[in-house]
């Protein structure tokens, strides 16, 4: 019951502001027709009810799962098997993100079809996929994560150069939107579950940082996406 009052008064407290700033340009400036404000109105209620049951959903579902899948694979003894079920996980919880698919649908609709929405999330899942795998090696062979984020950004800069201008921003757009509500609960908990068996002393520095790799992955795979189409 706690859990439920708390996560009702998180999600207020960050829908209010918003909604209370377009109430006042409403009736101060904008002055929208009434029916597109009370659609509005309507809108942020279901937000707020959907976002409600999300973090209730994280809290309960997510969580836990991803947590206990991290902690029980490196029990198998077997470091390609951490890797593998990374890549997948990787690659499912991005198809899953509901960010990833208003960024495909937006990209569809400037491209006028060129850049199908689903070749974009499929894109932006590959490239999530390989670096929570790369993040999974990482915990098993202790490697420290500079070398893993100096390399990758000093990749993204290079293939930028080679990579049609206005693919760039739309990759690091990749790379935002793999950070939703939907993968970074998934993933980090994997990673703190992995890192509690394999970590050792440093399972609360092995834990995290995984977010940060995966979202290097999808920036290098819609830059490759555009060196090809360039």
């Amino acid at each position: 019951m706690l859990n439920i009052k708390a996560t009702i008064r998180e999600v207020v407290y960050a829908v209010l502001p918003l909604t209370m700033v377009v109430i006042v340009l409403q009736f101060t400036l904008i002055w929208l027709p009434m029916e597109v404000f009370l659609q509005f109105l309507i809108g942020v209620a279901m937000v707020s009810v959907g976002l409600i049951l999300f973090l209730l959903g994280v809290h309960i579902g997510l969580l836990p799962i991803g947590e206990m899948i991290g902690s029980a694979l490196p029990m198998m003894g077997k470091a390609w098997l951490v890797v593998f079920f990374g890549l997948l996980l990787g690659f499912v919880v991005t198809v899953a993100e509901p960010d990833v698919r208003v960024l495909a649908l937006q990209v569809e609709l400037v491209s006028d079809g060129a850049i199908s929405k689903y070749l974009l999330i499929y894109t932006v899942a590959i490239g999530v996929a390989i670096f929570v795998g790369l993040a999974m090696l990482r915990i098993i062979l202790n490697v420290p994560i500079t070398y893993l984020l100096v390399g990758g950004y000093g990749l993204v800069f290079l293939l930028s150069a080679f990579t049609p201008a206005h693919f760039v921003p739309v990759s690091f757009d990749a790379g935002g939107v793999t950070t939703g509500p939907m993968t970074v609960p998934f993933i980090l908990a994997l990673g703190v579950g992995v890192a509690s068996v394999l970590g050792g002393k440093s399972a609360s520095a092995d834990g995290f940082g995984l977010v940060a790799l995966a979202s290097i992955g999808p920036i290098l795979a819609v830059l490759l996406l555009g060196v090809f189409f360039g």
